[in-house]
């Protein structure tokens, strides 16, 4: 990828990438176990629209 990025581009990115995190684990606790995955956690293998 180029050096040189748009800020708005550089923004979706950081977005996708916190997006990607781990549940925090008392959230998992909270919810007894019900939110244990990450919904977005799949952008890595699918093209980010940005």
């Amino acid at each position: 990828m180029a050096r040189y990025k748009p800020l708005a581009k550089k923004l979706r990115l950081i977005k996708a990438g916190k997006e990607s995190r781990a549940v925090p684990s008392w959230v998992i606790a909270r919810t007894l176990g019900k939110v244990a995955r990450i919904p977005k956690r799949h952008w890595r293998r699918t093209k980010i629209k940005a």
